[in-house]
């Protein structure tokens, strides 16, 4: 990706004039708000977008990024202020600067005769970082107990911080091969095609995650993935991924890269475009030294019940053979569903409810955050969140939501997934807001 060294500082001029002017928010009525917030879009657009410039369209480049900040209000009112295993949002009673993401990217063709080369290279820094490290879950080596390498990638450019590191998410290659109907092609580190919700803050409709997403899926993969169009209806993607002691997922450069692992997908997509329905999954051993599988698939279905109103109902299933499950090695599984329903009160005001059951039985995926003392719970989980998320400029977007946790388990106090090990249940009160720029 090349870009001209008098353009690098293009992100941090609106992310301080946008500080800057959320700052004179707080301190001025609901009137001068909505003059602070115009004021400030109006000067980010006299400023320009070096993306608009005659080099970066030429060649196709793009730079930019986003800050995602949010607050969360725990009325356990844990002692340990962390909100149990619920991640993206951990902390309670504490202001988390959870994503300042970085990115450079040149866009490949979808369509066409001729050959394109691009790719992409995101860095993160924040708090949510430490949940996207490129170092997988750590295996033991069977028979020994000892752990298995968990890689330097990420690890090497992490703060000393408690809560604040870096993460690199992406870094691929990518290739437009005129083939057919046209084969994308990625290679590198890249985000996870399964499931619905996603790593970047815009891409999310709330704040906190469903457990599918924070233990039910990969984050990310290490390898080669690529995209086919079959006709309108009909789209699949397929690849090798490795770098990991859980099958493929959450790799990194230097680490179990002969641990090799299947990725699979089918996409089908109504004639109207109203209705889609994508299942798609990842298949491999635990690591190189075992021959133990780990292995999931997610299938999410889209439905535009209206123009106004939009469904989504996913269904995730996860398996792993050999986890030390009460002190002996055994075949384990977690399962579950969850659904949104999202309705547009207008073009920049959305509100949304979520809801979710996630089955953990073994206890082997429901745990407390990674910056914690391991500590699972398990259990039938259940979550309900709603919330709205609003655009007042095309640069802003925030997003307070409700959310209520409860799980069905056996297990004795101290050793409940909420308020230090002392809950079964916790309401959070969250909001956020995403600046991009």
């Amino acid at each position: 990706m090349n870009k001209q060294p008098n353009n690098l500082n293009f992100p941090i001029k609106p992310l301080v004039l946008t500080i800057a002017a959320l700052c004179t928010i707080s301190a001025t009525n609901a009137h001068a708000e909505a003059k602070t917030l115009t004021e400030a879009s109006t000067l980010l657009e006299a400023m320009g977008d070096p993306n608009d410039s005659q080099f970066m369209k030429g060649n196709n480049l793009k730079i930019g990024g986003w800050l995602n900040t949010g607050i969360t209000y725990n009325a356990t009112d844990p002692g340990d202020r962390f909100n149990g295993p619920i991640t993206f949002g951990d902390r309670s009673a504490e202001l988390q600067m959870n994503q300042l993401n970085l990115f450079v990217q040149r866009s490949v063709a979808t369509e066409g005769s001729s050959w394109d080369f691009g790719g992409r290279f995101d860095v993160m820094y924040g708090s949510d970082a430490v949940f996207t490290q490129a170092y997988g879950v750590p295996a033991f080596e069977l028979g020994t107990g000892q752990p298995l390498d968990r890689g330097t990638w990420d690890l090497d450019i992490t703060s000393n911080s408690r809560f604040y590191s870096f993460a690199i998410p992406q870094a691929y290659l990518e290739a437009y091969i005129p083939i057919g109907n046209g084969l994308n092609v990625k290679a590198g580190h890249f985000y996870t095609p399964i499931g619905y919700e996603t790593v970047p803050a815009p891409d999310n409709f709330f704040y906190t995650h469903a457990y599918t997403m924070q233990y039910g899926e990969p984050f990310t993969h290490t390898g080669i993935m690529a995209n086919y169009t079959i006709d309108k209806n009909w789209a699949v993607m397929g690849g090798a991924v490795t770098g990991s002691a859980t099958g493929g997922w959450d790799g990194g450069w230097d680490q179990q890269l002969g641990n090799w692992a299947g990725l699979m997908g089918a996409t089908w997509t109504s004639n109207s475009k109203a209705t889609s329905f994508n299942i798609s999954g990842t298949y491999g051993a635990r690591s190189e030294i075992s021959d133990d599988d780990w292995s999931m698939y997610s299938a999410v279905l889209k439905h535009n019940i209206t123009d106004k109103m939009h469904l989504v109902l996913q269904h995730d299933h996860g398996f792993a053979d050999g986890l030390a499950v009460n002190g002996r090695l055994q075949d384990t599984e977690w399962y579950g569903i969850n659904t949104h329903l999202t309705y547009d009160i207008q073009d920049n005001l959305v509100a949304g409810i979520r809801g979710e059951w996630f089955r953990d039985d073994d206890g082997v995926r429901v745990c407390a955050p990674g910056r914690t003392a391991a500590r699972c719970a398990a259990g039938s989980f259940y979550a309900v969140t709603a919330g709205v998320t609003w655009k007042p400029v095309k640069w802003l977007n925030l997003r307070p939501n409700v959310r209520y946790d409860w799980v069905d388990s056996n297990a004795p106090v101290g050793s409940q997934p909420f308020d230090g090990g002392n809950q079964k249940d916790q309401f959070l009160f969250s909001t956020d807001m995403t600046m991009a720029f």
